[in-house]
């Protein structure tokens, strides 16, 4: 299994998605308390694979290295318990569009005519409204 992406990690710890995003994280959780399913494996210790790392991420969600070390965690446990790896990739899959989810925008104007300009999307900068327009740098083109 291919790991489990560091930028997804950090988005759902750091609460990306809204509630959608909390429930994957502890979605994640579950999934790695989850017993080790592997014969001829001491189930404490391989149990264990990958609680500590989400443990030490949820403390600190912009912890690169942390997020790091919570998906090379994941993909060892993934290679050693298949079940584990199926359950991972399709938590993974879900978690995406969690996350991708969150940053859409969705716009709508009703109930009648307008006469004023409206602004849909979303992120805007540099925008003033009733004053002058902020000036241009020239090597912008």
């Amino acid at each position: 299994m291919d790991p489990v992406s560091v930028g997804l990690l950090t988005a759902l710890a750091g609460g990306a998605g809204g509630e959608l995003g909390r429930q994957a994280w502890a979605g994640l959780g579950e999934l790695v308390r989850r017993p080790f399913r592997r014969a001829g494996v001491a189930q404490a210790a391989a149990g264990a694979l990958g609680e500590a790392e989400l443990a030490r991420l949820a403390e600190d969600p912009r912890d690169p290295a942390a997020a790091r070390a919570l998906s090379a965690a994941l993909a060892v446990r993934a290679d050693a318990d298949a079940e584990f790896g199926e359950l991972l990739r399709r938590w993974s899959e879900s978690a995406q569009r969690v996350t991708l989810r969150s940053g859409n925008v969705d716009n709508s104007i009703s109930g009648g005519s307008f006469s004023a300009p409206v602004f849909q999307g979303r992120d805007f900068s540099g925008m003033t409204f009733g004053g002058p327009a902020p000036e241009r740098d020239p090597s912008d083109g």
